[in-house]
């Protein structure tokens, strides 16, 4: 008889239990191709929690229009943002997790970070399996999204309980929902405007965009766009921005349902019209560059703000891998680690990736 569940890794009675962390990103296509983006959309896209519409309806949009026309579109805009090492996402989230191996390691905790995809390679599944087969008894999950969303946030708990579901020896699990209003998180993000403004000098306005959803999940209680503002309004306060210094807008819409506004693009355009001369657009809600900052924000939306008659426009580059957000993820991880024992002498490999990790997270300062 087949059993649902799947081979448990072979165990030695007496070896010591392992705790890590799996920090979680959206995705991205294997290549900037329109065969992989087609892949990664029909995964990215075919999932419930991203398009709330009657599943045989959407599936039947999905794969009869969409797939059959956009993946060469989204193609040639990920090949503007592809680097050589690959997707912006996936260098910038790689790295954001080696470096929280090192900064824990630095701070004497034994955990071992892995970075994961909710779509695409490197698949939750396949790392937690990976952990699993390592000893691993404790997983912290720590997604790369600061506000949550049910689009988001949500969809990255799916996959784990998905896999949870096939397993018989299941590790402790723990997951952080948000961090949106976290002090360490606004610190490093106002670190960032100082720092950039200190360089170029300030604008007439700052633009916080943030990714879209649909309006109808705020209705339907999403704390997304709440916590959206919660943010913002944060970070203008850790600024000194008055309320006419700063405008929280909304990018990414995808069809024609009304979506959280204003929406970025043409409040740029309206901007342009009337007058401010330089704007700087930061994306909060994003703390990797990726396709929908360097390219739907520092290309599409700046041309169409310049195009509008606006004169300067600035595009604030992601968190990345900025030593304050480094520090402030380690803090966050840490907090929800607490009453795990990971303070226990690391096994040599352990001590050894912490070291390798925390020497790379120096070069960087």
């Amino acid at each position: 008889m087949t059993s649902p569940f799947a081979k448990e890794p072979s165990f030695t009675h007496g070896q010591t239990p392992r705790t890590a962390v799996l920090y979680c990103n959206l995705g991205t296509p294997d290549a900037p191709t329109t065969p992989a983006v087609r892949r990664f959309l029909a995964e990215f896209l075919g999932d419930p929690r991203v398009v709330e519409v009657p599943r045989l309806l959407w599936l039947l949009i999905l794969h009869g229009i969409i797939l059959r026309f956009r993946p060469a579109k989204s193609a040639a805009k990920y090949a503007t943002v592809w680097l050589p090492e690959g997707s912006p996402l996936k260098i910038w989230t790689e790295k954001q997790a080696k470096l929280l191996q090192g900064w824990l390691g630095e701070r004497g905790h034994s955990v071992q970070v892995r970075y994961a995809m909710r779509y695409g390679a490197t698949s939750i599944a396949s790392q937690l399996d990976a952990l699993k087969a390592a000893g691993t008894t404790r997983v912290l999950i720590l997604p790369a999204y600061p506000q949550y969303s049910a689009t988001t946030t949500a969809s990255l708990f799916d996959a784990v309980y998905q896999w949870a579901g096939k397993v018989r020896h299941l590790p402790e699990l723990r997951f952080i929902n948000h961090y949106h209003d976290d002090a360490r998180y606004i610190a490093a993000l106002a670190g960032t405007v100082q720092r950039y403004w200190q360089a170029n000098g300030r604008p007439d306005v700052l633009v916080m965009s943030f990714h879209g959803v649909p309006e109808r999940t705020l209705h339907l209680g999403d704390p997304y766009h709440c916590e959206c503002f919660k943010t913002a309004r944060l970070l203008a306060e850790q600024l000194g921005l008055g309320k006419e210094q700063y405008k929280v807008t909304f990018q990414s819409r995808l069809g024609r349902a009304k979506w959280l506004e204003p929406y970025t693009e043409p409040t740029l355009i309206e901007m342009g019209k009337s007058g401010v001369k330089r704007v700087d657009v930061i994306c909060p809600a994003f703390t990797s560059d990726c396709l929908e900052t360097l390219e739907e924000i520092n290309q599409e939306a700046r041309e169409a703000f310049l195009h509008a008659g606006g004169k300067e426009f600035h595009y604030i580059p992601c968190l990345n891998d900025d030593p304050a957000w480094i520090t402030a993820l380690a803090d966050i991880t840490q907090q929800h680690l607490q009453g795990w024992p990971t303070l226990a002498a690391p096994d040599s490999a352990a001590l050894a990736a912490s070291k390798a990790a925390a020497m790379a997270l120096g070069a960087t300062r």
